[in-house]
Parts: C-alpha cells; structure tokens; sequence
C-alpha cells in the first residue's frame, strides 16, 4: 500500500516555531514531525510515500535527501501554488495510478490508531473513502449515520450546516482525525479543478457513494496545530535519539 502525508500547509498557528520552518520539521521528542509520520506508515507496511510540499518546501525536500527511510519517498512539489488537501490529493494521482486504496495521513498529528484495522474496515466495507474520527470537543463536526456513512458537516461555533444525506436528523457528530484510507476509484469522480478542500470532496460524494467513519478509542490522538498542543505531546512521547 501507498501513502500520501500532507505537509504542504503554512504552519500558521505553530508560529513562531514556523517562522523559519516548515510545520513538518518542528521537533517533537527529538525529532521532526514529519519523521513520526512517516514511521507510522512504515509500521503500518506502506511500501512508497509522497509527501506535498509548500511553506519553505526546499527544507523538508533537503531533509528527505539527507535522511535515510526503509521506503521510497516522492515529492509532489505545490511551492508555487498551495492546492489545500483536495487539489494536493488530485495532484498526486498518477502516483497512485497503480494501487487499488492507499492512506493519507496528516503531518501534524500524532495518533496511536491501528492503521491495519482502518485499512480492514474499508476494504471490508468496500468504501470509498474511509475517514478516522475521534469522540472528542471540537467547533467543526462530521456527521455520521448509524451505519457509518458521512451524511453532513457542522461548525457549532457558527451554526452553519452542510448535508448530504437525510439521514442528518438521526447523525451522530465526530471529529476528523486527519487520517484516511482512500480507494484510487475516487479519481474518477472528482470533478473539482485547482484548490479544494478533500472534506467538501467527500460531502458531494457522500450522496451517493460509500464515505464511511472509522471511530478510533485507541489511547490518544493529538493536533500539532499549536505551541501548546506540541507540549502535550511530548508528555506522551520518550525522546528518540
């Protein structure tokens, strides 16, 4: 199985330790965060990675060049135009031309989910996109029916609402965890050109097609997103050398 990490993004909200650096190379127990993705993965059994690249993209390629993975690792290079995740997925899609599902995993978060179980789910369920949720506070949901399909998206702090299925009324709210399992299929049914959002994506898909939630209660999960939240994690972390 293949991965995408996307590490494109600016890092705003990690500043000032993203004044001089991308969010992927901020240190976390030692080191960067984009290494403890890709480790994740390789756990997991990924044989090849793509990771996008944007805000001072030339270090984290730099960084890949001089740092030794047991995998193949590619660069989908967005330094002159930053795509967000739907547009960096679309961009990618040759790479996955040749692999029938693969994972797509947020650079900054760290997770203790069993990818293996997520990738048994969707295959199982023969989904086409399956999205790992947590029950946890948050001002922007993903709605889920009983059977585990995507039917909408609420940001309670606003009110605002996006639905995909009637099944709304009786959907059970979920946070995103930034990590995925994706069948190479979705490309053909992708119509959106230039920069997009995956989760605006997955709310026109989800109407009729299967966009499913895989809720994760493993030990932890934490967003990067923050100086605080980098703290956090180094609580749950050893130093690695």
């Amino acid at each position: 199985m293949k991965a995408i990490i996307f590490a494109a993004g600016l890092g705003t909200r990690l500043k000032p330790h993203t004044n001089n650096c991308p969010k992927a190379l901020v240190q976390l127990a030692g080191k960067p965060l984009l290494w403890h993705a890709i480790n994740k993965l390789i756990e997991t059994g990924v044989s090849e990675i793509i990771v996008n690249v944007h805000h001072f993209g030339e270090q984290i390629i730099d960084y890949l060049c001089a740092t030794h993975f047991d995998v193949p690792i590619f660069i989908s290079d967005e330094r002159h135009v930053l795509l967000d995740t739907g547009g960096g997925l679309v961009k990618t899609q040759d790479f996955f031309s040749n692999t029938d599902a693969f994972i797509a995993f947020n650079v900054d978060v760290i997770s203790s989910v069993n990818l293996k179980e997520v990738i048994d789910f969707h295959i199982t369920n023969n989904a086409m996109a399956t999205l790992v949720l947590r029950n946890r506070k948050t001002s922007r949901y993903l709605l889920f029916s009983d059977s585990q399909q995507l039917t909408g998206w609420k940001n309670i702090d606003s009110g605002e609402e996006k639905i995909s299925k009637i099944e709304f009324i009786d959907s059970q709210a979920y946070a995103f965890s930034g990590i995925q399992v994706i069948s190479s299929s979705i490309f053909k049914h992708i119509t959106e050109k230039g920069k997009f959002s995956v989760i605006e994506l997955y709310l026109r898909l989800a109407k009729t097609n299967k966009i499913l939630g895989f809720v994760d209660d493993s030990e932890y999960w934490l967003d990067l997103g923050k100086p605080e939240q980098l703290l956090d994690a180094e609580k749950l972390l050893k130093p690695i050398n």
